[in-house]
This record gives C-alpha cells, sequence and structure tokens, in this order.
C-alpha cells in the first residue's frame, strides 16, 4: 500500500485482546465515513487463521463502536472473495445480517476450478490452434514498459478513455517488492509484441490484473494462445485461476462479450459484495448469542 499512500488519509485499525493482535483492517477516511482500503483491490478483517466466529464478531462490534465514537457514521468493507483465503472465512456474510447492513453493489468474478473443471471449449481451442501454427510464443519478463506502453495503455485509452489503475512505474515497483508474486507474459509473433497480461500469483490461485492485445487478436488467436498456456501449463498446479471482474461503467454494468471469453475457458461466477455498515449498530451483537 506504501506506493499510493499520498493519495488517501489512512485510517487503518488494529483490534488487540489483552495486548494481542487478533485483528488488522486497512482502511481509509473520506469525510465522515471511512472504507476498507480504497487503494486494496478486496478488504475486510485479516485474521490469524486460529480466529472463530464470536472473536470475529467481536471484532466487527468493537471496531464499530470505536468508529461511532469517533464521531464516523458509516463503514464500507469490499469483502475478500473465499477463494483468497486459506481457510474458510466468510463471517463478514453473517456480521453483515447482525448489524444490519446494506449491500450497495455486487461485483461477480470468473474463476476456474483448476482441479477437476470444465473444460476449455472447441471456440477458444480454434484460437489456441491457429496461434501454434502461426509460431506465437509466450514469454515471461520482469520488463513490463513494452505492454503498458504499446499494448495496454494505448486499448484502454480508445476503448475506455481510461487508464491502468496502475502506472508503469508503479507496476515495476511492486513487482520490484514482490518479485515472486507478480509477473508479465507477453506473446510475441516474431519479435512482434501482440498480446499480454499481467499475473498476481499467490500459493494456491493466480488473479489476472490486466488483460490486453493488438487489433490482430482474431486473427493470430494470441490471447487464446497466451490463456491456454497459463492455465494448462504454467499454473495447472494452483487451485484457482482467478480472471477476474467483467464489471465496467463504474461496476454496474457487465461486458457480456469478455464474461463469455472467460468462460469458454471453464470459467465460473464468484460474487464478492461490497457491505455499508452504520456504526451506531453496534448494539445489536449484544443479543446473538445465547
Amino acid at each position: 500500500m506504501d506506493y499510493h499512500k499520498d493519495r488517501f488519509e489512512d485510517f487503518s485499525l488494529m483490534v488487540f485482546k489483552k495486548n494481542k493482535l487478533l485483528a488488522v483492517l486497512p482502511l481509509n477516511k473520506k469525510e465522515m465515513e471511512v472504507y476498507s482500503h480504497a487503494g486494496l483491490t478486496y478488504g475486510g478483517l485479516l485474521l490469524k487463521k486460529e480466529a472463530k466466529l464470536k472473536e470475529v464478531l467481536f471484532c466487527y462490534q468493537h471496531i464499530l463502536k470505536y468508529l461511532s465514537e469517533e464521531g464516523i457514521q458509516t463503514l464500507h468493507i469490499k469483502q475478500i472473495p473465499g477463494m483468497y483465503c486459506s481457510n474458510p472465512s466468510e463471517e463478514i456474510q453473517y456480521a453483515s445480517f447482525v448489524f444490519k447492513a446494506l449491500i450497495p453493489r455486487v461485483d461477480v468474478a470468473s474463476t476456474i476450478v483448476l482441479f477437476g473443471g470444465l473444460k476449455i471449449q472447441k471456440n477458444r481451442m480454434e484460437g489456441v490452434k491457429k496461434g501454434a501454427k502461426l509460431g506465437l510464443e509466450v514469454r515471461e519478463t520482469s520488463h513490463f514498459e513494452s505492454f503498458w506502453n504499446e499494448i495496454l495503455v494505448p486499448n484502454l485509452q480508445k476503448r475506455h478513455g481510461a487508464a491502468p489503475v496502475h502506472s508503469v512505474e508503479e507496476i515495476t515497483q511492486l513487482h520490484h517488492n514482490f518479485p515472486n508474486h507478480i509477473k508479465q507474459f507477453n506473446v510475441h509473433h516474431g519479435e512482434k509484441l501482440v498480446a499480454g497480461a499481467t499475473i498476481f500469483e499467490m500459493p494456491h490461485l493466480v488473479h489476472v490484473q490486466y488483460i490486453s492485445s493488438n487489433d490482430d487478436r482474431q486473427q493470430l488467436g494470441a490471447l487464446d494462445f497466451l490463456f491456454h498456456e497459463l492455465i494448462t501449463q504454467r499454473y495447472a498446479d494452483k487451485r484457482f485461476f482467478d480472471f477476474g471482474t467483467s464489471n465496467e461503467e463504474q461496476e454496474k454494468k457487465l461486458n457480456e462479450g469478455l464474461l463469455y471469453w472467460k468462460e469458454c475457458f471453464g470459467a465460473r461466477s464468484m460474487v464478492h459484495s461490497h457491505y455499508q455498515f452504520a456504526t451506531e449498530n453496534y448494539p445489536l451483537l449484544d443479543s446473538v448469542f445465547i
């Protein structure tokens, strides 16, 4: 988080029990509301593996109580998708029920179960075969400039009038900090860069942060060729392959074509909800346990 600390007013919290750290909640503050950090894709309580439901619920209660006493009216939390957790960890869904939280937004991620999941559909395999016939080559690199400057930035600007969340300097710095977790895979047709993907790698899961290609993707089958190799070879030993969301227009719309493309690789939907807690509701937990 440190690389973009200047963009946010940090309000991160730690929860202790008898001087023992139980949980961490990365937050930033905006006026009289706090957000599970807007500089992070996902949010919520970071817990020890040993944390039990009652402890977690009391963590939420004391966080809400503290925020209420500080004059903060609303806590926004982005759910961490279950596939990212090392153990089952959906306490926030029950906490949202107990504290009468609202769900103002739901994002849909397309995820492949790599062991015993669905087969890649025929229409994607046609692109894979086309790419192989044309001699496409996937290359892993620690240099992000070519993909950013030649493919990703121009495409996002042309199609959406937008820019990547990370500048090339930021993604380079993140890769420097976490070289084993952030990878760049580029597709070359001869020496020409035609497509690429930026991958965030975790012990049992990979997440696709960026996907983009030049205008020859249909004729070359470049993205089909790339993801076939990533799914069936490079990351075949992982449990999940997360394509990320297909939401656009401030997450209110679904890109149907992009969603279909991901699903043809065997991906299916997993949701991560955004919860809005009224801090004044912290006493509602008092009557739950019997």
